[in-house]
């Protein structure tokens, strides 16, 4: 007896809805019903498990996809939990148990506004994966029966008004549902999913991973389907799997060999070459999880493009969902490349856009926690792979010291830098502060367009003398990010950061301070007025006769110059201009000043020395046509 079941109106309306708009690739109906007869055997198992009197054989569990082009249409079997004719009702009948027009209209409304985020929190309330076969079906029939009953019941809709439910009383155990096409269509993104070949390669794409073998047109001797084309070897029906089942982050260590494991990252990576280091992790506890990931040996072409992709592949059980997940990995570690597999994510109903719930952010805490450790303790366990990676990707890395400030101190620790104590190598912050002498509290730097420039320059000359180590930045995201990380270390052991161009810095002993500047130190700063913010006395200079230096926390001038080549406004900052007392030129100055304080000459000579400082950190004067003029004035007086 066949009985026809009227949807609600309301659930009529939503499954159009769903039909029509939800899924963006109509590809993924096959996943999803691959993923949900995956799920029955997985049920069956466990079920066979705790009842020991359920009479079944699990001996040869799978999943059959059986197509036929003459009729037009694809049938996904198992022989799994199967299901009575109360689960058909209450898991296939019904799609939204509300069943009210305020759903509905709140689904319209997101759906009208294009908000995704409103919409899948809609949406994901209905486990609707079924009825995405609509997408690309006239009609779908589906044959089921629980495992230990007798009885099996046959469902079967258009998707419009209605579904018919009878009781078929030789149906084997497990489910079958029988997709019958719609005709292909080029603009509606339709396929021929009768086509073995095309069935293949969405397995391959989507459910290649899945635990259960999985058989496409298998027949009892294994073979070739009647009607088949002797060349066309996809419709050869050998009775073997076409998914791999070879999860590399689900087998033991031990069982994957380097090449597999190189092979798989090619594949995820789209690189040529072989990993630098492999990362394997698993989560336990509340929420379960896998991840294989990669660290690339050289960065990737796209690695600063502003649109470039990033992200780890996402699988659920081993279903694939969605190739490049942002969400899992921060833009900072762009470059990490590999697959996350949970058990158990909160996913919309196409399993195309995670929601931001805890699961998917403490996964992510912790895949960010274990990528800076293994990167940290590269550098101990192989110098030479650490010093590779750092070169290709390091400065990507360091973006993260300004965006993450929960693992700030990791990605410290996890960094390397130039320093003035080895021109040859690099140092961490833990070996400079090891080397750091008695008195001195701050970790000193200097920020520039190259080593070259900033070794030479002025700044750098008395903590040279003086023994003090300093950190040489020369990347563009060093220049902010000092100014965003305050200090290194935690606690009473932290360590301030100290820009070496910017604050009044006493470098020298009280005996060495001289005196009798003060008069010219008050005429410059007035005579400079427009250029610096005050003229004093300099204990950072050795052999250089003056130095521009900022305040603490002002903006370092490579910055304001960046800032300014984007279009962005900065308001002018003058900074203050160092003299070094001992140097010639400023004693000169200061004989010429006291004896001839009128004369044009020595504020020229005043103005040249501003401008000689500028140039001397590599920043761009105002008049250089100025500048020259009034230098080779000053030259011909000498001759």
């Amino acid at each position: 007896m066949t009985e026809t079941i009227e949807f609600q109106a309301e659930a009529r309306q939503l499954l159009q809805l769903m039909i029509h708009s939800i899924y963006s690739d109509k590809d993924v109906f096959l996943r999803e019903l691959i993923s949900n007869a995956s799920d029955a055997l997985d049920k069956l198992r466990m079920e066979s498990y705790r009842d020991k009197d359920l009479g079944v054989d699990t001996s040869d569990l799978h999943v059959e996809l059986r197509t036929d082009s003459a009729a037009r249409t694809i049938t996904i079997a198992d022989n799994g939990i199967g299901m009575s004719r109360d689960d058909v009702v209450t898991l296939i009948g019904t799609i939204a148990k509300s069943g009210t027009a305020e759903t509905l209209a709140k689904l319209r409304e997101a759906q009208a506004s294009g908000s995704e985020e409103v919409t899948a929190e809609l949406i994901g309330q209905f486990g609707i994966g079924f009825y995405s076969s609509f997408m690309v079906a006239d009609r779908v029939e589906m044959t089921t029966r629980r495992a230990g009953t007798d009885g099996g019941v046959h469902w079967e809709s258009a998707g419009e008004g209605t579904y018919e439910l009878s009781e078929v009383a030789d149906a084997p155990q497990g489910t079958s549902i029988t997709v019958h096409l719609k005709a292909e269509d080029a603009e509606d993104n339709l396929h021929d999913y009768a086509d073995p070949a095309v069935v293949k390669r969405i397995v391959k794409r989507y459910s290649d991973f899945i635990t259960w073998p999985i058989l496409l047109n298998p027949t009892a001797d294994g073979a070739v389907v009647e009607g088949a084309e002797e060349e066309d070897s996809e419709q050869e029906a050998s009775n073997e799997p076409i998914n791999s089942r070879k999860a590399l982050w689900a087998r033991p260590r031990s069982e994957v060999s380097d090449e597999e494991y190189a092979e798989f990252y090619r594949h995820v990576s789209h690189d040529w070459q072989e990993p630098l280091e492999t990362m394997r992790f698993t989560g336990e506890g509340t929420f379960e999880y896998q991840a294989l990931l990669f660290l690339p040996a050289h960065a990737p072409m796209d690695l600063y493009y502003r649109d470039a992709k990033r992200g780890v592949q996402l699988y659920v059980k081993r279903v694939f969902v969605m190739e490049d997940c942002e969400a899992l990995v921060p833009e900072y570690l762009r470059f990490v490349k590999g697959v996350v597999d949970a058990q158990d994510l909160s996913l919309n109903v196409s399993r195309e856009i995670l929601q931001q719930d805890r699961q998917i952010q403490l996964i992510r805490k912790r895949l960010v926690k274990r990528v800076l450790q293994t990167i940290t303790a590269l550098r101990g366990e192989d110098a030479e792979k650490y010093d590779t990676f750092w070169r290709e990707c390091g400065r990507a890395l360091k973006e993260g010291l300004l965006s993450d400030q929960d693992n700030t101190q990791a990605i410290l620790e996890a960094s390397s830098f130039a320093s003035t104590h080895d021109p040859e190598k690099l140092t961490t912050l833990a070996d400079y502060v090891a080397r750091m002498p008695e008195g001195q509290e701050s970790i000193y730097y200097v920020t520039g367009e190259s080593r070259a420039a900033v070794e030479n320059s002025p700044h750098i000359e008395a903590f040279r003398a003086k023994g003090y180590e300093v950190l040489l930045l020369t990347d563009q995201v060093d220049e902010v990010w000092v100014g965003m990380v305050p200090s290194y270390g935690a606690g009473d052991d932290a360590k301030p950061f100290a820009s070496i161009a910017q604050g009044d810095v006493d470098l020298a002993d009280d005996a060495e301070k001289p005196e009798g500047f003060d008069d010219l130190l008050s005429w410059m700063t007035t005579t400079l007025a427009d250029d610096v913010s005050e003229v004093r006395l300099s204990t950072r200079l050795t052999t250089s006769p003056a130095c521009l230096v900022g305040e603490v926390g002002g903006l370092p001038p490579q910055l304001e110059q960046m800032m300014r080549s984007m279009g962005q406004e900065i308001p002018v900052q003058k900074r203050a201009l160092e003299l070094n007392p001992k140097h010639p030129l400023v004693e000169n100055l200061k004989a010429a000043h006291e004896a001839r304080p009128e004369d044009a000459g020595v504020a020229e000579t005043a103005s040249l020395l501003h401008d000689m400082a500028l140039l001397a950190e590599g920043g761009e004067l105002k008049e250089p046509s100025a500048f020259v003029g009034k230098l080779a004035q000053r030259l011909a007086a000498t001759l």
